[in-house]
């Protein structure tokens, strides 16, 4: 059965782009730039740096890009880049869009069918979070081995509403949402830049914030087998595996989530940034490493 566009309006099917307007913002992209990216980096608050690294580069502001939306969050510089690293071909996006900055949950996930629908393959996505795993430091970089899409429990899914089948099937599968190969080959990358002693593998939780946690709301996060929790990532995961992209993420532990009404601690967005400049480097050499790794 066809849909008409004007009924993808209507709050049963949520809203929607269809499949000519994604098309049309990858040709546009595909027709400012030299290289045919496979590999997109999505850059989490203070990680953008990671652009700084590539090569032969084109940098491509959000508000010049037709349909993208634009950050509004500090951390987020706004900027799609495309260039080399370590030889392969990437797209970079130093800042992503939040459901809570009031976007819908369509153009929060708006790049990922562009990028897919421009030949790329594989999708790193790299966040900020809390750490709820008390082995975890400040610091401290997990590898994401699977997700807890917790708005996802309310229906809060990118997926939601008609299904265009040539992204993907009506029901896609998430239990192997983060690729194998791409973990193992992260963790052999942190073994030969020597960060083992830093290096975890976890379960990732999505809020959609932006307040963040009650102590009661993470001690069931805990309970729940999250170790880290954060305001992003998995609506950008879900529509990369509709897609059939290979996924790899990646979360540095920038504060730890208070878990004692006792305590004075209290969480902020500058101490998520000013952990991410201490720790930047390091993760982004495990990026850099991995992406040499990637066939």
């Amino acid at each position: 059965m066809n849909v008409d566009e004007n009924d993808l309006l209507h709050p049963a099917h949520g809203l929607q782009n269809t499949y000519n307007e994604y098309k049309e913002t990858a040709d546009w992209l595909l027709a400012e730039i030299r290289i045919r990216p496979q590999i997109a980096v999505i850059c989490g608050s203070g990680l953008g740096g990671l652009a700084d690294l590539l090569s032969d580069k084109t940098t491509i502001p959000y508000e010049k890009i037709p349909r993208f939306p634009k950050s509004t969050v500090p951390g987020h510089a706004g900027k799609l880049v495309f260039g080399e690293l370590r030889g392969k071909p990437c797209a970079c996006m130093q800042g992503r869009f939040h459901f809570y900055e009031g976007y819908p949950i369509n153009e929060v996930t708006f790049p990922i069918r562009v990028f897919h629908l421009m030949g790329i393959e594989t999708l790193i996505v790299t966040n900020a979070a809390g750490g709820l795993n008390d082995e975890f430091k400040v610091g401290d970089i997990m590898i994401i081995n699977d997700h807890i899409n917790l708005p996802g429990f309310a229906g809060l899914n990118p997926l939601r509403g008609s299904n265009e089948e040539r992204f993907g099937v009506r029901f896609p599968c998430m239990s192997d949402a983060y690729d194998k190969t791409l973990r193992q080959m992260a963790l052999d990358s942190s073994q030969d830049l020597g960060y083992q002693d830093f290096i975890h593998d976890g379960v990732y939780c999505m809020l959609a914030g932006p307040s963040y946690e009650t102590i009661a709301e993470s001690r069931l996060l805990k309970i729940l087998g999250a170790d880290a929790v954060g305001m992003s990532t998995v609506p950008e995961v879900i529509l990369a595996r509709h897609c059939g992209m290979r996924v790899f993420g990646i979360s540095l532990i920038t504060n730890k989530v208070v878990m004692d009404y006792n305590s004075q601690e209290k969480a902020n967005h500058e101490e998520v940034l000013q952990t991410s400049r201490h720790r930047a480097e390091a993760l982004l050499r495990l990026i850099s490493n991995l992406v040499g790794k990637i066939n």
